[in-house]
């Protein structure tokens, strides 16, 4: 490609401005619009891995990905991720770096044939990583928390890593609810409600899930890109499991596994703390949004329930759900 002067002279590019990024496409993640270009067809095909799932539900100003893939570098390590003011830094190293606009929802990347390879890697560790948290400055708070719903109440279930989140909404679904997300819901901002949007398409589990859920024998367990070992479901392949990408609101219910049974109404002041410190930090003014969204989600009725078996823990649910 030529890029000439006025005279026709052609013009130095030392900044690789315009790299020929020839294949491109649009995703959906959480219902909001993506689009990627590129040059290689590997990052068409993770994204559509990632997100082929998903249709447009909102109509927002998109988030744009330019992501271009030379011959040059090894499989990108662990990268570092750092932040000033708008911009997100995404450094493995030179072959395998990525720099996001928050403000203008635009991110660039340049990675090496090895990293744009390993679909695994280059979605766990940059491409999801761009477009969520350019969707959780503008449009989203995320949460590390499950959620379900019943009667048309979405019950969001929080609690610490182990608390058994994913394992007990997979059960509410095997006994009947609507599954949204296994530990990674998203509240949307400034809406008239208070709408989840979760993951439904997918749920991980821990690697011996299938001692609970023999259903789930059949799934192989494979290593993560941060070491955890878990078998990762397409739950449309599962008989009678229902979906929705979306809950309203009802409740929230926090975890303790390991104890005796036991159901109590607290106050969500008790919990705002513990959000804020489960949240991601974008900056002060996304921060303050996503703050107003999670007090806001507080004013539901929370419960701390503490349970032993799942069917104890599916038994309490109902009763809020009632």
């Amino acid at each position: 490609m030529n890029h000439s002067s006025g005279v026709g002279r052609e013009l130095a590019d030392p900044l690789k401005c315009h790299f020929p990024l020839p294949h491109s496409a649009t995703f959906y993640p959480l219902g909001f619009s993506v689009q990627v270009e590129s040059n290689s067809k590997d990052i068409l095909a993770a994204a559509e891995e990632s997100w082929g799932a998903w249709r447009r539900q909102y109509d927002a100003e998109p988030v744009r990905l330019k992501i271009a893939v030379a011959p040059e570098g090894d499989l990108a390590i662990a990268p570092e991720y750092r932040a000033q003011e708008h911009l997100l830094t995404i450094v493995s190293d030179q072959n395998n770096y990525a720099v996001v606009d928050l403000d203008r929802l635009f991110g660039s990347a340049v990675l090496s044939q090895t990293t744009a390879g390993d679909h695994a890697w280059l979605r766990w560790y940059f491409l999801e990583a761009m477009a969520y948290c350019s969707l959780s400055q503008r449009y989203v708070a995320p949460i590390h928390a499950a959620s379900v719903s019943r009667k048309g109440m979405g019950v969001l279930i929080f609690g610490p890593s182990g608390a058994g989140k994913s394992t007990l909404a997979y059960a509410c679904a095997r006994a009947g609810w609507v599954f949204t997300s296994d530990d990674a819901s998203n509240l949307l901002q400034d809406s008239s409600g208070l709408t989840i949007i979760g993951k439904p398409h997918q749920a991980r589990f821990r690697d011996d899930a299938p001692e609970l859920f023999p259903e789930l024998s059949g799934y192989s367990v494979r290593a993560r890109p941060h070491g955890k070992l878990s078998l990762e479901v397409p739950l449309d392949e599962l008989e009678g499991i229902r979906t929705s990408p979306t809950c309203e609101l009802g409740c929230i219910v926090t975890l303790n596994r390991g104890y005796a049974p036991r159901l109590e109404r607290i106050s969500g002041e008790e919990l705002i703390e513990e959000f804020l410190s489960h949240a991601c930090f974008y900056g002060n003014r996304t921060f303050e949004r996503h703050r107003r969204t999670l007090q806001r989600a507080l004013e539901k009725p929370v419960y701390r329930m503490d349970y032993r078996t799942l069917d104890e823990a599916i038994e309490m649910l109902e009763r809020i759900t009632e």
